[in-house]
């Protein structure tokens, strides 16, 4: 049986389905350490994972349960960033920092972005035409597509974007309890961002980070380790889990050669394509922690004050319970109630972002290449505790 400490350091990806089935039939609320008198839950039935997303009784912010020392030096500005994080926060915090950012990802501003969404997958495919030979569709599509999208409604320079993959990476590694020497990379990350911020306060204009900049202004309802912690989260979460979803769906395309020729034949499969993609390869393998705020029963399990609980989003997804051959891709299943963008109030705030960059990007590769195909023979996913997503994916353009 795995335990909390292969799940965070091994590359367990590739067997983790079967792990979960197992999980689910014997042991879904699964004790997978214990340590201090702590006991670290690991939760994977799809009714009780729901339950957990959205019961008040399991908390996101441990300063409310444990003692935590003041964050310094080049180490803590990295905790910082994560104890002030939406994601990692509850309400009335989470409230707050949730409403300021609300408006920009609604269905109505984001459908406002699609022809920008389309001119930019429509430069990347000309780009791609001009490639010979096998090309890595994760760097030359699936990630530069997302990342130039986020940028532009934060009001990053898009020359800057490559920046933002290694800090990323830096921070998503930090967060996997990884040994990552972060340090300089937080540095620059924050420099960076300073500087921008700078530039904004001078010279506002029409993006989010303007915005914010304002609401810091205003007094309390952004301070400045809020205002960077939002901007990480936002480029972390704005891109890393839809270059996933994209990569990872279309990788499940090319595993299940007769759906890809269904959704190739009939593009009014492609959104039903994309949520097939995000319940079965899941961008995200796990909610962020959560704290049991009391000792209590859960599912014939005692948790005390303090345990802390990780939701499987991907074992929920393949819960035979909820979903027929969960284990079977099918681009005609109706997957309503996947729970890929979570649930509860910290559902994906970028869900509909997500969603329609998706859509655009598998619709502007099937046209411009219908003959695509893989062209290796079992990419590798990345070595990542939180999330979902392949190393490369190397595909051959034309038949």
């Amino acid at each position: 049986m795995e335990t909390m400490e292969t799940i965070f350091t091994s590359n367990f990806k590739k067997g983790a389905y079967e792990f979960y089935h197992q999980l689910r039939k014997t042991d879904p609320v699964f004790a997978m350490n214990q340590q201090s008198g702590q006991t670290s839950w690991m939760i994977t039935k799809y009714d009780h994972v729901k339950e957990l997303l959205k019961s008040p009784n399991f908390i996101k912010d441990q300063s409310k349960i444990f003692v935590t020392p003041e964050a310094e030096g080049d180490e803590g500005k990295i905790i910082r960033i994560f104890r002030n994080m939406m994601l990692d926060a509850d309400p009335p915090d989470h409230t707050r920092l949730r409403k300021l950012v609300q408006p920009f990802f609604n269905p109505k501003t984001i459908k406002a972005l699609e022809p920008r969404m389309q001119a930019i997958a429509n430069e990347l495919i000309t780009e791609l035409k001009n490639q010979n030979g096998p090309v890595d569709l994760i760097t030359h599509f699936a990630f530069p597509l997302p990342i130039i999208v986020i940028s532009e409604m934060l009001g990053v320079p898009t020359e800057d974007r490559h920046k933002f993959r290694k800090w990323s990476n830096t921070i998503l590694a930090a967060s996997d309890n990884l040994t990552t020497d972060f340090a300089e990379d937080v540095e620059d990350f924050i420099a960076y961002l300073s500087q921008l911020f700078e530039d904004r306060k001078e010279q506002p204009q029409d993006d989010l980070i303007s915005k914010l900049l304002q609401a810091e202004e205003e007094g309390e309802k952004l301070n400045r380790d809020e205002l960077y912690s939002m901007i990480v989260l936002l480029i972390i979460a704005g891109h890393e889990t839809t270059v996933n979803l994209i990569a990872n769906t279309m990788f499940a395309l090319f595993e299940h050669p007769d759906q890809l020729k269904a959704v190739q034949e009939d593009h009014s499969l492609i959104e039903p394509a994309i949520e097939e993609g995000l319940r079965f390869y899941s961008p995200v393998d796990f909610s962020t922690a959560r704290w049991s705020e009391k000792d209590m029963e859960f599912h014939g399990k005692t948790l005390k004050r303090g345990d802390f609980v990780l939701a499987s989003l991907s074992s929920a997804n393949r819960d035979e319970e909820k979903f027929t051959d969960a284990d079977t891709f099918d681009v005609t299943r109706n997957p309503a109630g996947h729970v890929a963008f979570g649930f509860g109030i910290h559902f994906c705030l970028g869900a509909p972002l997500a969603r329609l960059e998706g859509k655009i990007a598998l619709e502007s590769l099937l046209t411009a290449f219908p003959s695509i195909q893989m062209s290796q023979e079992q990419p590798q996913w990345i070595n990542q505790f939180l999330l979902r997503g392949l190393k490369e994916l190397n595909v051959q353009l034309e038949a």
